[in-house]
C-alpha cells in the first residue's frame, strides 16, 4: 500500500459516516442545537464538505464543486459563495439550512471529485509545498491529512448531536 492508497482508504471511510448521520434525518434533527451557541448537524455536514471542496480545489487548481456544479445556487444560503463556515458564530450557523438529500448530494459530489484527484497522485506529489505561509511550509500530503482530520472530527460531532437529539426525542411524552 502506498501513500495514495492510504489517503483513498481514509477518504473512502467518510461517505459511510456522513450518510449514517444523514439517513432518516428530518429538519428538526438537522437544525437541533444542544445549546443556543452550538453547531447543528446541517451546519457540520455542510462545513466539512465546504472545507474539503475548498481545500482540494485549491491544491488541484480547479474550481470548487460548490460553484462549478451549481450547489451554491441549490442551497440558496444567505452567505457569500466563498464562505466555508470557518469562524461562524451562532447566527451564521443558523443560516445553514438544508435537507438531508441536498447535504448528501453535495457531499457525494465533493467526495467523487476528491477521490478522482487523489487517485492521480504519487508519493512525489505529496511532497509539493502548497502553502508556504506556515513554518514549516505545508505540503500537499499534510494538507490532505488536515482535511481528513477536520472532516472526521466534524462528522463525529454531527453523529454525537444526532444521538443527543434521538435520546431527547425518545424521552418526550
Amino acid at each position: 500500500m502506498d501513500s495514495r492508497d492510504v489517503l483513498l482508504d481514509s477518504f473512502g471511510r467518510l461517505p459511510g459516516l456522513v450518510h449514517g448521520v444523514l439517513d432518516g434525518a428530518d429538519d428538526e434533527m438537522l437544525t437541533f442545537r444542544a445549546d443556543p451557541g452550538a453547531n447543528t448537524v446541517a451546519w457540520l455536514v455542510w462545513h466539512l464538505t465546504r472545507v474539503q471542496d475548498d481545500h482540494v480545489a485549491d491544491v488541484a487548481g480547479t474550481e470548487q464543486v460548490w460553484t462549478a456544479q451549481g450547489w451554491a445556487e441549490r442551497f440558496g444560503l444567505p452567505l457569500p459563495a466563498s464562505d466555508t463556515g470557518y469562524g461562524h458564530g451562532p447566527e451564521e450557523v443558523a443560516q445553514v439550512r438544508a435537507d438531508a438529500d441536498l447535504l448528501r448530494g453535495y457531499f457525494d459530489a465533493v467526495h467523487a471529485t476528491t477521490v478522482a484527484y487523489v487517485e492521480g497522485l504519487t508519493d512525489v506529489d505529496l511532497d509539493r509545498v502548497v502553502d508556504d505561509g506556515w513554518d514549516p511550509p505545508v505540503t500537499l500530503g499534510v494538507r490532505l491529512v488536515s482535511v481528513l482530520g477536520d472532516d472526521t472530527q466534524h462528522v463525529g460531532q454531527a453523529a454525537f448531536l444526532r444521538g443527543v437529539f434521538q435520546r431527547r426525542a425518545a424521552e418526550r411524552p
